[in-house]
């Protein structure tokens, strides 16, 4: 326990490289996850812009590497980090990672969020005169936005998780402050106090997204 207190400087250094690590990652791999999230919605059969091609080459790609266990993913996507100028290791490693995994796994809940949008409003819009990039890029988005935004809560949740993980090589945050001061040196006192924070930053995540679609959803 005493061990613990000398550590709280570093607890809570680590917990805002977790932080920071979830909210580059949640700003990079939620743009691009939105974008491909996007083009999957618009380019399936019966949808805005419908492209077999297209929407097949899309599709092989996310399903080949939203399965892919993250700590796996870590060491695959080493040598792509080397090519764009980051080192294998680190936090700015840790961000590249997260932001690969989870861009595919964004996608995938975007084209599923936007696919409960009801086929009448664009109907009723393209009736209006609305083009179909207009319908695409703010109609759509805006009725789905309550179920994006839960979808969003999750992901921000799963960014946390793998966050975590990226303590493997050095990228710091709650889960290198565990494994390097709690686990090997058989501290569980330290290791539980890394578990409660990210408990604290998870709830408090999902507290905050639950009240967002809340608000969204009775508009």
């Amino acid at each position: 326990m005493d061990r613990l207190v000398d550590l709280l400087p570093d607890l809570w250094l680590s917990a805002a490289e977790t932080l920071y690590m979830v909210a580059f990652s949640l700003v990079f791999g939620g743009l691009a996850g939105l974008v491909l999230g996007l083009a999957l919605y618009a380019t399936r059969a019966g949808s805005l812009f419908p492209n077999k091609a297209v929407f097949g080459v899309l599709n092989v790609i996310v399903n080949t590497f939203r399965p892919i266990p993250f700590i796996i993913l870590i060491g695959a996507v080493q040598p792509l980090a080397r090519a764009v100028g980051i080192s294998g290791i680190g936090i700015d490693f840790g961000i590249f990672a997260i932001v690969m995994a989870s861009l595919f796994a964004i996608s995938r809940i975007v084209e599923q969020n936007l696919l409960t949008v009801q086929p009448g409003v664009i109907e009723a819009a393209r009736a209006a005169g609305a083009s179909r990039s207009r319908i695409l890029f703010r109609l759509v988005p805006r009725e789905a936005l309550g179920p994006l935004v839960l979808g969003y809560t999750f992901i921000v949740v799963a960014l946390v998780d793998m966050s975590a993980m990226a303590g493997v090589v050095g990228a710091g945050g709650l889960g290198e402050f565990a494994q390097v001061f709690g686990f090997r040196q058989f501290n569980p006192w330290v290791t539980w106090a890394a578990v409660i924070v990210i408990i604290v930053i998870v709830q408090g995540v999902q507290f905050f997204g639950n009240w967002l679609a809340r608000r969204i959803l009775r508009r």
